[in-house]
């Protein structure tokens, strides 16, 4: 499959490898999670469910969909990651490129605040893991459901932001550079989200 690169805008990806490597490798932590996490969901309904417990997975659902897959992955995560992954090949260092997955998702070489958004994410989600490890089925494999199906749009939004900056539209996210690696460009993007993070 070819992407067309359309001829009247910018090209944004300016170093394709460290692109992909870094998108890839966000894509690849992600997947990962669907595929441990689904194994325990797919468990849970095996086992047979009650009508509650069916209600309440499909409350479950409805909620993480919207919630973590639409609000927090399509709206914050995955344009963010695609915005930092183009800005990896205006600013590349060997450091970045070799840690691009890590440099897309910002825990490094951020705003302060981007920094605290991030590691401060990523510490929350620790804690919930460890949190409804202590659950036993099928509530387990009730609350997973909701997370794989989370992850899944987030994965879907991945490829979305990728092969739409890939056509040379910019993701509607800045990508949270610290200030002298800013970019005018990167501005007009900030001013246009409202400055959201």
């Amino acid at each position: 499959m070819s992407v067309k690169h359309d001829d009247t805008r910018p090209r944004l990806v300016t170093h394709l490898p460290a692109f992909a490597w870094g998108l890839g490798g966000v894509a690849v932590f992600l997947g990962q999670g669907i595929t441990r996490l689904a194994g325990r969901s797919l468990e849970a309904i095996d086992a047979g469910l009650t009508t509650t417990q069916w209600i309440a997975m499909i409350l479950w659902i409805a909620f993480m969909a919207h919630a973590e897959g639409l609000r927090g992955f399509h709206r914050r995560f995955s344009p963010r990651v695609v915005a930092r992954a183009i800005a990896l090949g205006e600013h590349a260092t060997p450091l970045r490129i070799a840690l691009a997955p890590a440099f897309c998702m910002s825990y490094f070489h951020a705003t302060r605040r981007g920094l605290v958004v991030a590691w401060s994410v990523s510490l929350g989600i620790i804690g919930l893991v460890m949190v409804v490890s202590q659950l036993s089925q099928p509530w387990r494999g009730i609350v997973d459901a909701g997370v794989v199906v989370g992850l899944a749009i987030g994965e879907v939004s991945l490829l979305w932001y990728a092969l739409r900056a890939l056509r040379g539209q910019r993701p509607p996210m800045d990508p949270n550079l610290p200030e002298e690696d800013r970019d005018p460009s990167d501005a007009r993007v900030t001013a246009a989200s409202g400055g959201s993070s």
